[in-house]
């Protein structure tokens, strides 16, 4: 069943969460999600994925689970959660309160010229990490929902977070950080207070 397509900017939703966003660490999925976050304001505690499809939610959890007093955001796109299905059992086992995962669904593939995903067919991915042991999964589909989510984001819980934010399927022009791996990977662990290396 083809599932209708939402009106909401994803540049405008993604500016929406990162608002305000005090000591959050954010890892952005590959590809669209990376550009969202770019062009809401490089940041130094972010942490862009490059080329690591699939590896969002497990590389949030590493993080969180490394920096147990910061919160950690992952933002990625349904295609890239798609391909990570089985990392949303692992994070719901671990269980770290911390790790709160975005992902910002166009039931569309962007990066490879906008063919549908499977949520576009009807795979629910808030019902895919509740059937993991997510205690709390919210979606939404306008920007007073993203505001919203972003609350509830920040709010200290027990457990991870899953919100799934449906978006218009567009491609908009890419807003590219640096792909020095080195120096992205020295710049946040600097943000840390870790050595550089």
């Amino acid at each position: 069943m083809d599932r209708a397509p939402s009106t909401l900017d994803r540049r405008e939703a993604v500016a929406a969460l990162l608002e305000d966003r005090g000591d959050t660490l954010v890892v952005s999925g590959l590809g669209s999600t990376t550009y969202d976050c770019n062009a809401a304001g490089d940041h130094p505690a972010n942490f862009y994925l490059w080329g690591a499809m699939g590896g969002a939610a497990m590389l949030g959890l590493g993080l969180a689970l490394a920096q147990p007093a910061r919160p950690v955001w992952v933002i990625t796109g349904d295609g890239e959660q798609l391909m990570g299905l089985g990392a949303l059992a692992t994070v719901a086992v671990r269980n770290p309160s911390n790790l709160r995962i975005v992902v910002i669904d166009n039931s569309h593939y962007a990066e490879t010229g906008l063919q549908k995903s499977h949520t576009a067919y009807g795979v629910d991915l808030c019902a895919v990490a509740r059937g993991c042991g997510f205690k709390q999964v919210f979606e939404t589909s306008d920007l007073a929902g993203v505001r919203a989510l972003r609350q509830s984001l920040r709010a200290s819980g027990q457990g991870p977070m899953l919100g799934v934010v449906r978006v218009k399927p567009e491609n908009p022009p890419r807003s590219l950080p640096s792909r020095d791996a080195v120096y992205l990977k020295n710049r946040f662990r600097a943000h840390l207070g870790l050595p550089q290396g």
